[in-house]
């Protein structure tokens, strides 16, 4: 005998009421769209709803809401709520695209993210293995808060459902809650929303309110009690964003976690939704994985990473860098105190060290900038070595220009690169060489002036220096001297007058006091002498006749 076959599922439409204001949130940006883990909100709802597979999604805006419209994913419906008159209200525009719909109704809040779809499919199929006209989600809380009240009577069923605000005291006790989500008949909601009425203490028209209708009209109203609580809390300020952000990030960690990534702290560790980790890497403490993230696997991240929009291969290392909108392949090294900005890219077995910035780049297979240098729109090739304190010199004040060094080429440390400027393959430069001009292959480049060394400099300079501070005291002393004659004088002898001529015993060519012989004679020798060698020398980075090439 064979089996009959079940009836046909109803179709299903989903509502999302996302017009709220959010004036708690103090912020120019409509609350839906604040981000929960790096994404609006109102996204992961809309992904809860996706999970149940609805012929239609609804979403109800504000109508200077353009914003949200803008985000809206293809295949989501915009509803205008022209004034702001309650929840009722909300899901009366919703229902404005349905018309003529005939199946269920799924009403959700825009600015709940925890939602998620196993609860949904749960919430649907518990709808329609009843048969119930309406089903009410619920949750069981210790601290209800704001939350509206489930009254039940004597046999268990819904009875009503109270806002918080208008609770009276026995009502305000209960702990079971609506969570805000509901399944409703199409039919059963087109004719109880016309005849709701705002009998509250806000003005406002409550969608509890349609549940109260329908019960009055002897409908079947069911609840469902939700496993996980935390799927209905709902975001009204910034201190519940940062709540549910946490309660967000700690299910990617864990979902992390069960596939194999070793998370060290997740107290301290940041991801957002959509960053993917392979298995057997290790995040350490006091590390972000943002945005577009991907890293590898048996990598180390951290501690103190900063990655987004970051691609990082297998069994690489990043530790106390920043990595922005790059790429870092496969066995690369990266930090500590790097920054690796965006449009660069590290080949496999490549090396961005401490102190290192680079931009726009690609740095070759095994190719390492080991420390205190920043390139910059620049290309390096396989196996070349860039030593400490490097620097492309890539932009003229108008524009930006490339650097292109080879393969196998080794650089002195504090070499500059003035773009555009090309280092042929297994080149070498000096250290502290200004590059200005392309090197060819196989090249030694030296743009540095020469040495110049002066003998006994130091010990002339001593002297010259004690014999200005012999000559400054004895200068001082003397003055001092004059001016102690000077008052003793003037009490003396009354006669003696400035026009008073010098003493008889003083010659008349005699020099003024204070004016010590060889106090400013120079001192042998102080003048530098010149160099031997130097006339004729030749420029810069070159070498007298017939003397060895100069050491890079």
């Amino acid at each position: 005998m064979s089996e009959s076959p079940s009836p046909p599922r109803r179709p299903l439409a989903v509502v999302v009421l996302a017009a709220g204001l959010g004036t708690r949130m103090k912020s120019d940006i409509p609350k839906v769209l604040h981000e929960v883990c790096g994404r609006p909100m109102l996204a992961y709802v809309i992904d809860a709803a996706l999970s149940v597979s609805p012929a239609r999604i609804v979403v109800v805006t504000g109508p200077e809401q353009d914003a949200i419209a803008d985000a809206l994913p293809v295949g989501c419906e915009r509803a205008l709520q022209a004034e702001r008159r309650g929840t009722g209200d909300a899901v009366r525009a919703g229902l404005e695209p349905l018309e003529g719909f005939d199946g269920d109704v799924v009403v959700l809040v825009g600015d709940a993210p925890l939602v998620d779809g196993q609860f949904l499919e749960g919430l649907v199929e518990a709808h329609r293995a009843t048969g119930a006209r309406a089903t009410v989600a619920t949750a069981v809380l210790g601290e209800p808060a704001h939350y509206g009240r489930v009254v039940r009577d004597a046999s268990g069923a819904v009875a009503r459902i109270v806002e918080a605000r208008d609770a009276d005291a026995d009502e305000a006790r209960l702990n079971e809650v609506n969570t805000g989500f509901y399944v409703f008949d199409a039919a059963l909601l087109r004719a109880v929303l016309p005849r709701l009425q705002p009998a509250n203490a806000q003005g406002e028209l409550y969608l509890t309110d349609a549940v109260h209708l329908a019960l009055d009209d002897g409908a079947r109203v069911d609840a469902y009690v939700a496993e996980e609580p935390e799927v209905m809390l709902a975001i009204n300020s910034r201190v519940e964003l940062a709540e549910v952000n946490a309660l967000m990030r700690r299910r990617l960690l864990e979902r992390l976690m069960l596939a194999g990534v070793t998370v060290e702290d997740p107290a301290t560790t940041y991801v957002d939704w959509g960053v993917e980790v392979g298995r057997d890497t290790v995040l350490r403490a006091n590390t972000h994985l943002l945005g577009r993230t991907t890293v590898g696997a048996a990598s180390e991240i951290g501690p103190g990473a900063y990655l987004r929009d970051a691609f990082v291969g297998d069994r690489a290392r990043v530790v106390a860098s920043q990595l922005h909108d790059c790429v870092v392949g496969s066995r690369c090294s990266v930090g500590p105190y790097a920054y690796i900005r965006p449009n660069t890219v590290l080949a496999e077995g490549a090396r961005a060290g401490t102190f290192v910035e680079i931009k726009n780049s690609r740095v070759g297979e095994g190719s390492k900038v080991p420390h205190l240098s920043y390139v910059g729109d620049a290309t390096i090739g396989r196996g070349s070595n860039i030593a400490a304190g490097n620097i492309t010199a890539n932009y003229d004040g108008e524009h930006k220009h490339p650097t292109h060094i080879g393969d196998d080429v080794h650089t002195g440390s504090d070499t500059t690169f003035v773009a555009p400027v090309t280092v042929g393959d297994g080149a070498y430069t000096a250290a502290g060489s200004v590059i200005t001009q392309d090197v060819p292959p196989g090249s030694l480049a030296v743009a540095r002036a020469r040495q110049q060394t002066i003998p006994g400099y130091t010990g002339r300079r001593a002297a010259r220096r004690l014999a200005e501070q012999v000559a400054a005291e004895q200068a001082a002393a003397e003055q001092a001297a004059v001016e102690r004659d000077a008052v003793g004088g003037a009490s003396a002898d009354a006669t003696l007058t400035d026009d008073a001529p010098p003493p008889a015993d003083a010659p008349a060519d005699a020099p003024p006091r204070g004016d010590s012989p060889g106090a400013n004679a120079p001192i042998p020798g102080d003048q530098d002498a010149p160099i031997r060698g130097d006339e004729g020398s030749p420029s810069a980075g070159g070498s007298p006749a017939g003397a060895p090439p100069a050491r890079p």
